[in-house]
């Protein structure tokens, strides 16, 4: 009697083993990642046009405002507070835990700091009692799958600390285009959508409301793949050709 298949066998087992070892490896270094460095977040809605499109994917700096237990997956209670902490820029595309759930990402720009107060006009943006700069552009084309061309206001907004981005406005006399004064809270954030008609944000207090600095999950970086929904599917790969929107690769969020 030999012993080749106990040898081969074992070779199989361990050959199994290795593979397996070898994944949980991977797995785990990628959680680190995620957890320490940087997250993948796609854009499912439309409340970032133009600066962010449905079908845009882009990587979350974790450790721009430090880490709370919501840097964690599935945010466990471990530790109160941040650790590392660094406070946000006003103007930041932040990635955020929505206050009413602490479970749901959200993505909104930073406009109102701590102890800052905030209105909106006339769809105008007023931080501590001074006008925005907000100027009107050229309007914002989108073009569907079936070629019909869509146009909408754009302007292009400019913060107090100089940090310029372009949002759009389809009227200024709607309810988010008039508010009441917000007064930002201490450890709280204000976050407004760049697409001011279709963004559910601080403005609504039943909502989003003010956001707490625990909640802040990190700050949008660069954009590393965007797809066209209406022409394809993520998963449809042999439409991509026509699909990525090619000039939106390796963008920085801005």
């Amino acid at each position: 009697m030999t012993d080749e298949a106990p040898v081969a066998q074992r070779g199989f087992l361990g050959g199994v083993g290795e593979t397996i070892k070898t994944v949980v490896i991977a797995v785990g270094i990628a959680m680190v990642i995620r957890t320490v460095a940087f997250e993948p977040f796609n854009i499912p809605s439309g409340s970032m046009i133009p600066t962010l499109l449905i079908g845009d994917y882009l990587f979350v700096s974790k450790f721009s405002y430090g880490y709370s237990r919501y840097s964690l997956p599935f945010g466990p209670p471990v530790f109160e507070g941040r650790l590392f902490g660094a406070e946000p820029k006003r103007g930041d595309v932040a990635v955020f835990k929505l206050p009413r759930d602490n479970a749901t990402d959200y993505i909104k720009r930073i406009i109102g700091l701590p102890g800052d107060r905030l209105q909106v006009k006339a769809g105008v943006l007023y931080v501590n009692d001074q006008p925005v700069r907000r100027e009107r552009i050229e309007d914002f084309t989108e073009t569907d799958a079936r070629g019909n061309v869509r146009r909408t206001a754009q302007y292009r907004e400019t913060l107090p600390n100089g940090v310029s981005y372009r949002t759009l406005d389809m009227g200024d006399s709607g309810d988010m285009d008039n508010t009441r004064v917000f007064t930002v809270p201490a450890g709280h954030y204000f976050a407004m959508g760049d697409n001011r008609d279709n963004s559910l944000d601080s403005r609504r207090m039943d909502g989003v409301g003010f956001i707490p600095a625990v909640n802040l999950v990190g700050r949008a970086e660069i954009l590393f793949f965007s797809v066209d929904g209406e022409r394809a599917r993520l998963w449809e790969v042999w439409k991509w050709p026509a699909a990525i929107r090619f000039d939106r690769l390796l963008n920085l969020v801005t």
